[in-house]
């Protein structure tokens, strides 16, 4: 796990009596998509809050960039460069496009929400906010309120403001969820870009997707890893087959 930009050692969580994520063990390189698939009630979305800092473990150890991040609170794992995204769009409505990531460039400046600046100040968060929106291709959207884009753009807007963070790890939970196929397709090549500069942990059900993004593939059942690799080994891996992909994976 040297050479992994998050490593996960023992993870677990139990609510009462049930357990959801049970001595999960995994890394994720520091480049390329990692995804996290299983069938719902998995725990795969309990991991990823524990992952962001939003849920603590209640036993194990979380490594990001290098150090021990298990009982950090949230914001510091943002601003070691830990950034998430959620199944349910969350975007400031009211707010351009360009607004909503200038917002996210200045938080990740370290200061206050403020929404009149000067105009150097303003003209300095925008640039970094309109590169931000170049990078997932909304840039032609900059000025449109987000409440009037389409679910796919506001995914794209989703991925704008984490990537004005300067991540060096982003969360994705559930990224195509809700999408038609043309947006399915306009964030898969979007994903496909990232990867390159990016380490991405991915949780998803769309399978194709899944396997034609992934270089790593780690399957959750009932919160316990049951494999993890490769995805055509995945996809071959009988355990898998019997208790989520089915036979015609």
């Amino acid at each position: 796990m040297a050479d992994s930009i998050l490593a996960l050692e023992g993870l677990r969580k139990r609510f009462g009596g049930l357990t959801v994520t049970d001595d999960v063990s995994l890394s994720v390189a520091p480049r390329g998509i990692h995804a996290v698939i299983g069938p719902n009630g998995a725990g795969k979305t309990t991991l990823i809050h524990q992952i962001s800092g939003t849920l603590r473990p209640d036993a194990g150890q979380i490594r990001f960039a290098g150090r021990e991040v298990t009982h950090l609170p949230l914001h510091r794992r943002a601003r070691l460069g830990l950034a998430r995204s959620f199944q349910i769009t969350a975007v400031l409505p009211g707010f351009s496009a360009l607004e909503n990531v200038a917002l996210a460039v200045q938080a990740g400046a370290g200061s206050s929400f403020r929404f009149f600046r000067p105009a150097a100040g303003e003209a300095r968060l925008n640039a970094a906010a309109m590169a931000a929106l170049e990078q997932v291709g909304l840039a032609p959207r900059a000025g449109v309120k987000a409440g009037a884009l389409s679910h796919g753009e506001k995914r794209q807007l989703e991925l704008a403001i984490a990537l004005a963070l300067r991540p060096k790890l982003l969360l994705l939970d559930e990224p195509l969820a809700g999408a038609g196929p043309e947006e399915t397709e306009r964030l898969i090549l979007l994903l496909g870009r990232l990867k390159a500069d990016y380490a991405i942990l991915l949780v998803e059900h769309d399978m194709q997707a899944v396997f034609a993004l992934a270089e790593a593939v780690s399957v959750l059942v009932y919160g316990r890893l049951i494999a993890s690799g490769a995805p055509e080994a995945i996809r071959a891996d009988p355990a898998v087959r019997a208790a989520y992909l089915g036979e015609d994976a």
